[in-house]
Parts: C-alpha cells; sequence; structure tokens
C-alpha cells in the first residue's frame, strides 16, 4: 500500500509494522518504558517544535537564512530571480504563522527559557547513556533528533544557545545523524532507571506541555478559537490546535491500553512530575 505521510510518529509504527525485528526495533519492549518513550516523543513533535519555529521565524537573521535556503530543496534548478522569489513568498508565509504556534513578544521568553532548560536536562541524560531511552533510540530520540537537528545545527541564534547550553547535545545531534553502524540489540532503560533517568525532563514535559495540551483541549471541546492558559506562570495564548487535541487522544488511549500493574507503575513513575494531569 503506497500512502504519503508526513507525521513521524505514523512513519515510525508503520516501518515497525512492516519491517519487524526485535534487534533494530525504536519501541521499547515494555509497555510502560514505551509510554514514557511516546510522552517525551509527543512533546518533541509538538512543543520543541515550537521553539524551532520561534528560532526560526521570530529573529530577522534566522528568518532570511531560512528562507533563502529552504527554497532550494524544492526548486533548486530555477535561476536566482525565481529564488528570491520563493525566498519572500516562503519567508512572509511562515513569519505570518508564528502566532499559531504560540511564538509572540509575550510568550518568546517561556520558549526561550523551555529550551533552554532541555539542553542542560538532555545533557545531563546523555551523560548517563548514549540515548535518552537507554543504550539504543528510541521514538523520543529520534523526535528530539528532528528538531534539534535544526535547532542546535542550523538555525543560528538557538545554535548559539545549544553551544552555551551544552555541547554535549550538538555532538549527540551529529551522531543520531548517521546510526548506520549502531549495533542492534542494545538494552532499553528499565523500568527502574527510567523512573529516576527520565524525571527531569518528564518534568519539564509536565511544566509546559502537559498544561498546554490540557487547555488546548478544553478549547476545542468549548469550541473556542483560542486557548489561553498558564504555562510555568506566564500567559500562554494560541489559536486553537485541533491536531494536537488528537495528540492527547492518542496519548490516553496508550495509557488506557495498559494492564492493571503497568498503569500502577506508570502512575508512580509519573507522579509529581506534572504528567499525570494527562490521565487523570
Amino acid at each position: 500500500e503506497e500512502k504519503g505521510m508526513i507525521d513521524t510518529t505514523f512513519q515510525l509504527r508503520r516501518l515497525e509494522r512492516d519491517f519487524p525485528d526485535p534487534a533494530r526495533s525504536v519501541i521499547p519492549e515494555d509497555p510502560v518504558v514505551a509510554l514514557l518513550d511516546a510522552l517525551i516523543e509527543d512533546f518533541a513533535d509538538e512543543w520543541l517544535t515550537k521553539s524551532m519555529f520561534h528560532y526560526r521565524w521570530a529573529f530577522e537573521a534566522a528568518a532570511d537564512k531560512a528562507a533563502r535556503i529552504l527554497p532550494y530543496g524544492h526548486v533548486a534548478r530555477s535561476d536566482e530571480a525565481t529564488m528570491r522569489e520563493h525566498a519572500e513568498r516562503i519567508g512572509g508565509r511562515q513569519i505570518s504563522r508564528l502566532a499559531v504556534v504560540g511564538s509572540s513578544l509575550e510568550t518568546a521568553p517561556l520558549i526561550e527559557q523551555s529550551y533552554r532548560r532541555l539542553l542542560r536536562l538532555l545533557g545531563a541524560r546523555l551523560e548517563q547513556s548514549q540515548y535518552v531511552m537507554g543504550e539504543r533510540p528510541g521514538t523520543a530520540d529520534f523526535a528530539l533528533y528532528g528538531q534539534l537537528s535544526q535547532l542546535a545545527l542550523f538555525e543560528q541564534t538557538a545554535m548559539a544557545v545549544a553551544y552555551e547550553e551544552s555541547p554535549r547535545v550538538i555532538a549527540w545531534c551529529y551522531w543520531m545523524d548517521d546510526l548506520s553502524g549502531a549495533p542492534g540489540g542494545a538494552s532499553w532503560l528499565s523500568r527502574e532507571a527510567a523512573a529516576s533517568g527520565l524525571r527531569p525532563i518528564l518534568e519539564e514535559v509536565g511544566r509546559t506541555y502537559a498544561p498546554f495540551l490540557i487547555a488546548n483541549a478544553a478549547a476545542l471541546q468549548a469550541g473556542r478559537p483560542r486557548v489561553e492558559c498558564q504555562i510555568d506562570g506566564a500567559k500562554w495564548v494560541q489559536d486553537a490546535f485541533p491536531y494536537q487535541g488528537k495528540c492527547l487522544v492518542w496519548l490516553r488511549e496508550q495509557y488506557a491500553g495498559l494492564d492493571a500493574e503497568a498503569r500502577s507503575a506508570a502512575d508512580a513513575i509519573l507522579a509529581g512530575t506534572g504528567c499525570e494531569a494527562l490521565f487523570a
């Protein structure tokens, strides 16, 4: 079956289904650890992308760089006058969409502080194992890399922040860029190791992304076009986002699919992180 897919979450799961190989799987076998993996993956896909979009289009020099380079990936053989037209069109469109992801003068400090914290937390995590999910990459690793490949390796302002906060994360992005030689069958985090090793990152998810997901779902349910809520003590305002409403549904479905013992274990790990509110 040929089907266009743009969401890496579903691409990864499609590949897992079509090419089953326990030694190369990117989804942890333990359902509790798999839930944590999915939660951090979703955070990277849907919250860290706000940092990526913000650092790409809210800064004039970065926006100019992105607008001038990105068109070459689609129409590389066009003449330079045509490329300048593409750059102006892409830059104008994307800058006008900053409010869609929540980037504004009001929310900029929150976005930038969250990015800095994540760099420090991820750097500390990578002191403990090669990847976030242990000695082999999980879906969370690929989702984090996807955003950081732009933030830490392309967006000039965000690159400088990454160098300041965690050179280790920059090096990890280069490592993640080519895993063709990575050995298969390495170990995942155990539940016990995940409970301690992932907790700081889960607390960042609970501090920022969880309150947004809940407020976004409430706005969608009430038919409100805007999300207005408090995140980390600051006001957050953006358009309600239907897709991110689905993300919360999918996370809750995965949680609901745990048996009683696994659910109890997940609850114990998530307790106090702020993420438990997602499954209340």
